[in-house]
């Protein structure tokens, strides 16, 4: 069968997915074939670029068109965007890619995910760390008791483009449009790496503590290009950032180990740092997204750490690509991920991480907001 491809945003994450439908066949020839048909946004002349530039058939300026005509759609669109048309697509029996967090608010997640249960199609989103071999790697061991109680779950995600208060307002910075900063741009990703690796083990988020800041109260804006971000501006205007800089959380997992989250856009000198550490009562391990080929692991009677290089053929994924120590790099987990997405919607079966791992991280995003709001520990309902 051949998939045609519906795909709502063309840049940054319209690359990496396109990317990744460019590599399957080479790569996963058993995954299913696709078209990509229609790509959607609201700039007729930067769509017609983007469309020859990514390989789609034709264009579309408006979503409600393109749902019920293609075969899977990828919201990749700012956050607000997220609910309305994937509702709609999942209403008209069309799969569904969203990418992370699910919505800018627990309440529209909710939506989304309750429309995707009602739906006889797969519903994904993008939280494309899951696809790191390394991290399968760790879970694969952990699953299989290596660890042995789990203690300790630290999670860390550290960039550092806003750290020039020069730096030009976005939508990410805006409340009604992103729904919080580096809380859901980059804590959605750790809390769901803290579901995938251990939460079969430890159950999931029972409680949080958390702090939120902002650092930089406004931000200039950058007219230019007719961007989202821009809705036409004056170059001389600024708008107030409305959002976290940084967020940082102590948390409790169901069987009482403990976690600590934490994510900032103001780490001078870190572009993409994603740090996981885990400790358990016979071992403990280390991860790095900026050496994501490795995996630091100490084993019960064993004195220290031992790097481990993730490229064996038998390591996951790797046997579809280079022989044994030729790395991968970041866009290879798009590959993974589309791979895993559409094999699911050929075969009829479920995908993870679906809707309800979406709302399910949102939860806990919104109990650390909470918390940080009242200044006192808060379940996560």
């Amino acid at each position: 069968m051949t998939l045609d491809v519906g795909m709502l945003g063309y840049r940054f994450m319209g690359k990496a997915h396109s990317n990744a439908l460019d590599r399957l066949p080479m790569f996963f020839p058993d995954a299913p074939e696709t078209n990509r048909d229609v790509i959607v946004g609201r700039d007729e002349d930067a769509l017609a670029e983007a469309a020859e530039t990514l390989g789609f058939d034709r264009t579309a300026t408006d979503w409600r068109d393109v749902v019920d005509e293609v075969d899977v759609f990828y919201n990749l669109a700012p956050n607000h965007v997220h609910p309305e048309p994937s509702v709609a697509a999942l209403d008209a029996g069309t799969p569904v890619f969203c990418e992370k967090p699910l919505a800018p608010t627990l309440a529209a997640a909710e939506e989304m995910a309750a429309a995707a249960a009602d739906a006889a199609v797969p519903a994904g989103v993008a939280f494309n760390y899951r696809f790191v071999p390394a991290l399968r790697y760790a879970r694969n061991l952990i699953q299989a008791g290596e660890l042995g109680e789990i203690h300790h779950f630290r999670g860390r995600y550290r960039q550092d483009w806003l750290v020039d208060p020069e730096a030009p307002w976005s939508w990410r910075n805006d409340e009604e449009m992103a729904g919080s900063g580096a809380l859901g741009d980059l804590g959605a990703h750790t809390i769901d790496l803290a579901r995938f690796l251990i939460g079969d083990v430890v159950g999931d988020v029972d409680r949080v503590s958390g702090h939120l800041r902002t650092f930089v109260e406004e931000r200039p804006v950058d007219s230019g290009g007719g961007s989202l971000e821009s809705d036409g501006a004056d170059a001389a205007e600024t708008r107030a950032v409305t959002v976290d800089d940084a967020y940082s959380a102590l948390a409790e997992f169901e069987n009482g180990a403990t976690g600590t989250f934490e994510a900032t856009r103001f780490a001078n000198g870190y572009k993409n740092d994603h740090a996981i550490e885990i400790e358990g009562s016979q071992g403990s391990l280390r991860f790095d997204l900026e050496r994501l080929n490795e995996l630091e692991v100490r084993l019960d009677g064993n004195r220290g750490f031992e790097t481990i290089l993730v490229t064996d053929a038998d390591d996951p994924y790797v046997e579809h690509w280079w022989p044994p120590g030729h790395v991968l790099g970041w866009e290879h987990l798009f590959v993974h991920e589309n791979y895993e997405f559409l094999s699911a919607i050929a075969e009829g079966s479920t995908y993870e991480p679906n809707f309800g791992d979406g709302v399910a991280v949102q939860r806990v995003l919104a109990a650390i907001d909470r918390s940080d709001e009242i200044g006192e520990w808060v379940s996560v309902e």
